[in-house]
């Protein structure tokens, strides 16, 4: 029950962020921003999706690219995902259970949102729980959450860490910068 409700959250959060993306840039934008979050040998060959599911560019590499990411409305932190990481995000939006038999591989090197490590749906800083804006990473997917044991659930130990455990939307993020306590 909780997960439903989790996965209902992000779709609305989903339908309200497609209104606001979709009016208000040029696709040149962003197009230009979406290929910011991967290395050029990436998103220079990426397909490039808007928030909304709209296509932009025809990629050839298998990499998919969006401007922002639909979960928070109005943002524009960008993201450039491979075929795993599209699954993850479609199973996300539209209430279905995510299962992989291989990793899956994210990049935000523009960086992130605000978010709360341990809750996906939360959406106030002042409700608890360990709060952190990521700079430039990577996000990883693994087959079997066994694999996530002995990584640090604490976005401030320092390296790899784990996103939103216990929930079926569980990651790992790979930060590439050093990072401040985000302050509540």
């Amino acid at each position: 029950m909780k997960f439903n409700n989790l996965l209902i959250a992000a779709a609305v959060l989903t339908c309200s962020t497609t209104v606001f993306s979709s009016e208000s840039e040029s696709s040149e934008v962003k197009i230009a921003r979406a290929m910011t979050a991967a290395p050029m040998d990436v998103s220079a060959n990426a397909t490039i999706m808007d928030v909304d599911g709209t296509l932009l560019r025809k990629g050839s590499n298998g990499w998919t690219c969006l401007p922002g990411i639909a979960l928070i409305p109005g943002d524009k932190h960008p993201m450039c995902n491979d075929a795993v990481w599209m699954k993850w995000m479609e199973a996300a939006g539209n209430g279905s259970v995510f299962a992989t038999d291989v990793v899956g591989i994210s990049y935000m090197l523009a960086g992130d949102a605000l978010v709360n490590n341990e809750n996906p749906a939360a959406t106030d800083t002042n409700d608890g729980g360990s709060w952190v804006q990521e700079g430039p990473h990577m996000m990883m997917l693994v087959p079997n959450t066994q694999m996530l044991a002995g990584l640090p659930r604490d976005p401030y130990a320092g390296g790899a860490y784990v996103m939103w455990d216990k929930t079926p939307l569980v990651h790992i993020m790979l930060p590439v910068k050093s990072k401040q306590k985000a302050s509540n």
